[in-house]
């Protein structure tokens, strides 16, 4: 018996359904990157963010409040993508933003949006959630790097409101 197949079916019987739509979210947003960076070189110009989305929306069932959720995670991820690499490069000690994975970027702006725009989830849930994904797809270095912008973010914005 394949203990690990068992595993993998429990991890996603228990999944939250938030984790689910971030992973969509991760997902939607990396075929966009490595879309655009592909046609960067071609003629046939950037893919419509809106069919990538559709396509992720209709590999897996989602319910209606999950689809809504994915919907605005991404259109504020897609939106606010160049504000939050600056919120990213400014937090970056002795390290090139072009040096940062791909992956790690994208959960970092997927959090940083969460943290900024979605009021109804707690910034503590977004960096732990970040975090998870991190470990689950990048790198083993990831979740700590992650957590670390992150947290300088977080705290920034405490100060920024208590003052």
């Amino acid at each position: 018996m394949d203990l690990s197949f068992n595993r993998l079916n429990m991890k996603n019987s228990v999944e939250h359904p938030r984790r689910k739509s971030r992973e969509a979210v991760m997902m939607a947003l990396y075929a966009l990157e490595i879309h655009n960076n592909v046609n960067d070189k071609s003629e046939t110009g950037p893919l419509p963010s809106a069919s990538i989305l559709d396509d992720i929306l209709s590999r897996k069932s989602f319910d209606d409040d999950q689809k809504k959720y994915i919907e605005s995670l991404f259109n504020l991820s897609v939106k606010n993508k160049v504000k939050c690499e600056e919120e990213i490069k400014s937090r970056l000690n002795n390290w090139e933003f072009d040096r940062v994975a791909l992956i790690d970027r994208i959960l970092l702006t997927l959090a940083i949006c969460e943290i900024h725009f979605l009021d109804e989830i707690p910034p503590k849930v977004s960096i732990s959630e970040a975090i998870e994904l991190a470990k689950e797809y990048s790198t083993s270095e990831s979740s700590g790097f992650v957590n670390g912008v992150l947290d300088k973010i977080y705290q920034s914005r405490n100060e920024s409101i208590n003052a």
